[in-house]
């Protein structure tokens, strides 16, 4: 099933089938999972079950495909998808052409080709620098780790349920993905516990014993060490719906200026706040500087003017640039390529 829809901002959509986003138009961030996302450009975001997704600001247009058959994910190579380890899944959409064209051009009823396109892309993209047999380790540990989580399974319980393989599982995570699978499972074991407080009636005392804790006191431990207050702070913290509008000021100015300005006093003046009381609670609301949000807008009106066909020097001269070379340095630095290189990528 295939939709285009407008979500209403900050309302949060929990997933309960497989699905992908690609969104078409948008300005601000998403959330996933209490985690907030901006360089979501030009990418298809998978989304399993049980995850929710929230989207920061209200003119966002997203196509959205439903996956209806639950046989089709028995092919393991899907999961790279939708099973997420460190981040939002997701492949770059912007070097796919297989991808596009589908998307285009298909009868959208047959929605499950898109998942032999995005996940060939998804190992071509190899964002773990890993060959097959490493992957395929990676994502049982992660499978176990899901089914298992609420047990609190020692690390050594944990490999004892995979399948052999002649590898080291531990130094594997460590190594390819950059965290521990003992860290794997807390992480998992947190966003589980969050949903439950955040978006669920039980109490402190039946959330720690659904989730396997020996007591509150425990869980209370636990979650306060992760996240730095306490599960009921934490409850009100999410269920405050006061009317704050500052996220979408921030995304709106930005958007308007970003050409001209980059520096934080200019937007902390046009919002009559201090640069330092702006930064800090950009910092504390989405979780990222002001600095790297005006620098991803930039990178984002660089592309679609490049696309457009203008040349190096005209978009130099649009993004306020004192040099070509200078505007060349700055988008190699945060895309890895030349906008030489992207523009010969888009006309092939």
């Amino acid at each position: 099933m295939v939709d285009k829809i407008i979500p209403k901002k900050n309302e949060v959509t929990f997933i309960r089938k497989r699905c992908m986003f690609h969104i078409l138009e948008g300005s601000g961030g998403i959330e996933v999972d209490f985690k907030k996302f901006h360089d979501w450009h030009d990418k298809l975001i998978f989304l399993d079950e049980g995850q929710y997704i929230k989207f920061l600001s209200e003119d966002f247009i997203i196509r959205r495909i439903d996956f209806e058959d639950h046989e089709v994910f028995e092919d393991q190579n899907y999961r790279v998808l939708f099973k997420h380890l460190i981040s939002l899944g997701y492949i770059h959409f912007d070097d796919c052409q297989e991808c596009q064209s589908y998307l285009e051009s298909a009868i959208l009823n047959r929605s499950n080709n898109i998942l032999d396109i995005t996940s060939k892309q998804w190992f071509w993209q190899n964002p773990f620098q890993a060959d097959e047999e490493e992957y395929h380790l990676i994502f049982d540990i992660k499978d176990v780790i899901d089914q298992e989580f609420k047990n609190h399974l020692s690390v050594h319980e944990i490999i004892e349920l995979l399948v052999d393989y002649n590898l080291n599982p531990q130094k594997i995570i460590t190594e390819k993905v950059g965290i521990t699978i003992k860290s794997m499972q807390s992480r998992k074991l947190l966003s589980e516990t969050q949903k439950a407080v955040a978006f669920t009636s039980l109490s402190m005392k039946e959330i720690a014993y659904e989730y396997g804790f020996q007591d509150p006191a425990y869980f209370n431990r636990f979650f306060k060490t992760k996240t730095g207050i306490t599960p009921r702070e934490f409850k009100q913290q999410t269920s405050v719906h006061l009317v704050d509008n500052f996220i979408e000021d921030v995304y709106g100015l930005i958007s308007t200026f970003h050409h001209q300005h980059r520096e934080v006093g200019f937007y902390a003046d046009k919002m009559n706040v201090s640069a330092d009381g702006l930064s800090k609670k950009v910092r504390n609301t989405l979780n990222i500087s002001i600095g790297q949000l005006i620098r991803l807008q930039l990178i984002k009106s660089a592309k679609n003017y490049l696309k457009e066909g203008l040349p190096v020097k005209e978009v130099a001269r649009i993004l306020h640039f004192e040099e070509a070379n200078h505007f060349s340095s700055f988008f190699k630095h945060y895309t890895g390529n030349t906008p030489s290189f992207f523009i010969s990528q888009k006309v092939q």
